[in-house]
């Protein structure tokens, strides 16, 4: 039925197209039934119903029911005060927002990079749908029908591209891919789906809240011929590459040359290329610091980001975590404005470099024109910078800890923040479903305990295992790069202001201004999320719920093993029986799926994890993508003296942990004990 219904949609566009009608129409409509999830089989959060979140504080149903019964707790609660109070509303808003809201992103997409121009077209991805035949996939396959260069790679035809598109049982679209045919022309948006939510190769349901750990976001992008677009994402700098012959009005007036457009190409896809599946470079620090896709399970995993940046505001930070997806790194417009600050680039550069070899007419910028005014006349979201549906914070084009380059992603007809508010509260009620691979429960409950007698509760602490520290990277000792990502974005950062959360969309004249408190998270974890008290930075401690979906572990993917990478030994111990199999380099760089289990013990054992880090470093793209696998020097292993038993009942305890533990460690039983 799914499928007569594609063909019936697909036949609709043609034919209109063929009359020359205008149409409008959003492919798919509303997120996927709860049926088709596994979220009614976990055991969530709670999910805060009644409760308020003022600006980063919370106030339980208990404590609003009470202050709702006098004018001064009304007040208290009020929007005017940056209150926002949860509501099944809210949820189900957040909810729609994951699947399908994408503030307009589909333009930069489709027109400017141009995403349905390379040869994973949309025709391609249908077709490829189609031959799965209702059955589900966690790797969507395209075969090239041509041979296609890529910076200095060639891909014969015939060559079959790993997408990581995940697909539903009975779907006919990828999850996060949200189609718009507008004017007869079909444009493709991302969602929060794509990245967050990934599909049971076996059951064909979605597992709401896990990461994509196989998204070739990286190859997805360099297929796209104007990829060139997202140079901030990544170690190319348009001002070092040689002049080409479009020629642009510099902000004097004056007739100078832009990049070479082709050259920036080759460079930008060969560094895209070298993105691991499952990792994007979030921070546009013109560095190639990919890092994995966290997951969201985010109840009680504050402060947000692998640095642990998103920290103040709504939600705890998750608000800004969700905002900089949308508002900041997938649009790289937003930062035309700070380029010259930021990143030391002219702002006519940056946009010609965007815009000069555009695959849509309508945004490729024309001989001798000055880019920043071209911009503004074909620019989507008048009145808003960059192309996405943003709104101007009152610091605008200063930023802050709240919104780093001074915008908010907000669609007009919505309030100040709804959808993002929406969106951290949904998140905040996802758990992962039980792991049914986890079967001997005596090892679990000794595992608990290995974990307090091996420090790892020091700072996975708590019920849900994170003391909510960001760590030093010269302690954690992890790959460097990323942690010092945001050095520059702070040292221009304002004291913080929002609007009010009843402040509707477009804003009015004169919308109410509220100051943002900074106080949610210790001052000193905030200067070293952003390198300022430490220029090397930090990370933030990550919380381990739901780990067994995570495979490859740390911020940068780097630690990974197969099911057989490793072989048990007449003494207990492990070691490595296939060298190919080890690390990024050897997972999901050959299209191996790591194993929970195996990536864990490299994880916590010193002898199995130096050859892995070599192996990492060995291969150029990784240290391209600044993917090691590095750090994180906290041994359960034979020179720590433990023995191998220890070692896998550490390990099947953590792939126990969900939302319901089968066990809790020592430390946390008294904790949670105690808070009774």
């Amino acid at each position: 039925m799914r499928l007569r219904t594609l063909i019936l949609l697909i036949s609709l566009v043609v034919l209109v197209g063929f009359l020359g009608y205008r149409l409008e129409l959003t492919l798919p409509t509303g997120p996927p039934d709860l049926a088709s999830t596994y979220t009614p089989m976990t055991q969530p959060p709670p999910r805060g119903v009644g409760s308020y979140d003022v600006l980063g504080h919370t106030v339980s149903q208990a404590e609003a029911a009470q202050l709702l019964q006098t004018e001064e707790g009304r007040q208290q609660l009020s929007p005017e005060q940056g209150a926002v109070e949860i509501t099944e509303d809210l949820l189900a808003l957040g909810r729609e927002s994951f699947y399908h809201e994408t503030f307009g992103n589909e333009v930069l997409f489709t027109d400017v990079i141009g995403i349905l121009d390379g040869p994973l077209g949309l025709p391609k991805l249908t077709k490829a749908i189609l031959a799965l035949k209702g059955q589900p996939t966690n790797n969507l396959q395209v075969t090239l029908d041509e041979a296609v260069t890529l910076g200095d790679r060639n891909f014969p035809a015939g060559t079959v591209i790993n997408t990581g598109l995940d697909v539903p049982k009975g779907s006919v679209f990828p999850l996060g891919l949200v189609t718009h045919v507008k004017n007869v022309r079909p444009q493709v948006g991302v969602t929060c789906a794509l990245c967050h939510a990934t599909v049971n190769q076996e059951t064909g349901r979605i597992i709401e809240g896990a990461t994509n750990t196989d998204v070739n976001l990286g190859m997805l992008l360099a297929l796209a011929p104007n990829s060139a677009a997202l140079f901030r994402q990544t170690d190319v700098n348009p001002t070092e590459i040689p002049s080409g012959e479009h020629t642009y009005l510099t902000a004097e007036g004056e007739t100078a040359n832009l990049p070479n457009a082709e050259q920036v190409e080759k460079a930008v896809d060969g560094a895209l290329l070298s993105w691991p599946p499952g990792n994007f470079v979030s921070n546009g620090d013109l560095k190639n610091n990919s890092a994995q896709v966290p997951s969201s399970y985010t109840h009680e995993a504050f402060p947000y980001a692998w640095s642990g940046v998103a920290s103040i505001g709504w939600f705890h930070g998750l608000t800004t975590l969700n905002n900089a997806v949308f508002g900041l790194n997938a649009d790289p417009t937003t930062t035309a404005d700070a380029a010259p600050e930021v990143l030391g680039i002219d702002k006519e550069i940056y946009l010609g470099t965007m815009l000069q070899n555009a695959p849509t007419d309508h945004f490729r910028l024309p001989e001798g024109a000055r880019p920043s005014e071209f911009f503004e006349s074909v620019d989507p979201t008048p009145g808003s910078p960059g192309i996405n549906w943003t709104i101007k914070m009152p610091e605008y084009p200063k930023g802050t800890l709240f919104m780093q380059n001074g915008l908010m992603a907000a669609t007009p007809g919505h309030l100040v923040a709804e959808q993002l508010n929406g969106m951290s509260a949904w998140q905040n009620t996802l758990a992962p479903p039980p792991n049914e691979a986890v079967t001997d429960v005596a090892s679990v409950q000794r595992g608990a305990k290995i974990f307090d007698n091996a420090n790892c509760a020091t700072c996975h602490s708590g019920r849900y295992f994170t003391n909510h520290r960001v760590i030093a990277q010269r302690e954690v000792k992890t790959q460097p790069v990323r942690a010092p990502a945001s050095k520059d974005f702070a040292e221009a950062f304002v004291p913080p202001d929002t609007y009010a959360p009843n402040v509707p969309v477009p804003l009015p004249a004169d919308p109410m201004v509220l100051s943002v408190p900074t106080d949610i998270t210790p001052e000193e974890d905030i200067k070293l999320a952003y390198a300022q008290s430490d220029p090397a930075g930090g990370y933030k401690v990550m919380k381990l719920i739901g780990v067994y979906l995570h495979a490859p572990y740390l911020h940068d993917g780097g630690v990974a093993a197969s099911a057989t990478a490793l072989k048990q030994e007449e003494d207990g111990w492990y070691s490595v029986a296939d060298p190919t199999q080890i690390g990024m380099v050897g997972t999901f760089m050959r299209h191996i799926k790591p194993d929970p289990g195996a990536s864990l013990r490299m994880l916590v054992d010193r002898n199995l994890r130096q050859p892995m880090v070599e192996a990492n470093r060995a291969n150029p793209d990784l240290q391209r993508a600044n993917v090691s696998g590095q750090g994180h020097e906290y041994w359960v292993d034979q020179k720590a003296g433990f023995d191998p038993q220890d070692q896998t009942d550490l390990v099947n305890f953590l792939l126990s942990l969900d939302d319901d533990p089968v066990a809790l460690p020592p430390s946390v039983t008294t904790e949670v004990a105690a808070a009774r």
